[in-house]
């Protein structure tokens, strides 16, 4: 006897497969409270208070902005010597070499861009059950080995060992449910990092701890051309963009 056809699964929105044995409607819930988390977390972090709040996601964000500009400064030849972070949710990351302006400008963009490459692939990696586990044990490696490498500060040694040790516990004990809506969350914040302080994107300099210092698009208007403004704006359509595509990606069949 031939079997009755079974209904194709539609498609998970914002990037959420469905989980095993969910509903459609706890789905969405699901989906609805990531986004909605991320989005207040935005709001939060323009307010003194928010930014209090949310401090371990905020020194978080703080270590997916500096890891981009040492990692990439690196990259390009540079020695990347420390990464500090400090408690009130500031930091730098500390190289030494010469760049030549192009460096410079790619250094100082890829930690604005690269959170965000960062966090997409972690949105991408929940369409596998695999690839979420492995992104999840490979998130908290690459937290304890920056912070024995290269974090000199003591809200880095505090906070980022517990965001590791939290990952890995995820990535082994945890249902694939819980593992799937942990590596979106992280990715999600990952992706809008840096969005921690917008007027940060948009202006030409920042204090970093009590001094003040070129801001990132500053930095690349000095090394190139065009005002620090049009490259925030660049850069904030380019990370709409990427996030964007990579739901899509993340959300298909």
């Amino acid at each position: 006897m031939a079997k009755p056809p079974q209904a194709r699964p539609t498609s998970a929105q914002w990037g959420l497969p469905y989980a095993d044995g969910a509903s459609g409607p706890a789905v969405k819930r699901e989906q609805t409270y990531i986004i909605a988390f991320a989005v207040l977390t935005i709001v939060a972090w323009q307010t003194a208070i928010g930014t209090l709040a949310l401090m371990p996601f905020t020194l978080l964000s703080t270590w997916w902005h500096e890891m981009a500009h040492g990692l990439m400064a690196a990259a390009l030849g540079a020695e990347f010597e420390r990464l500090v972070i400090f408690a009130n949710g500031s930091g730098f990351a500390e190289s030494s070499g010469d760049l030549g302006r192009i460096g410079e400008a790619i250094v100082a963009a890829s930690g604005l861009l690269g959170p965000t490459i960062a966090g997409c692939v972690l949105i991408i990696a929940s369409r596998s059950p695999r690839a979420t586990k492995v992104m999840l044990f490979g998130l908290a490696i690459a937290l304890i080995a920056s912070t024995l490498i290269w974090v000199r500060s003591i809200a880095g040694w505090i906070v980022l060992p517990l965001f590791a040790a939290g990952a890995f516990l995820i990535a082994s004990r945890a249902t694939r449910k819980w593992q799937r809506i942990a590596i979106e969350f992280l990715g999600v914040q990952g992706a809008v990092s840096v969005y921690q302080d917008i007027d940060y994107m948009f202006s030409p300099g920042a204090a970093v701890d009590g001094q003040v210092a070129l801001s990132d698009t500053g930095r690349i208007a000095e090394a190139l051309f065009l005002p620090y403004w049009f490259w925030g704006g660049a850069i904030t359509i380019a990370i709409a963009v990427m996030v964007w595509k990579s739901l899509q990606i993340a959300g298909r069949p």
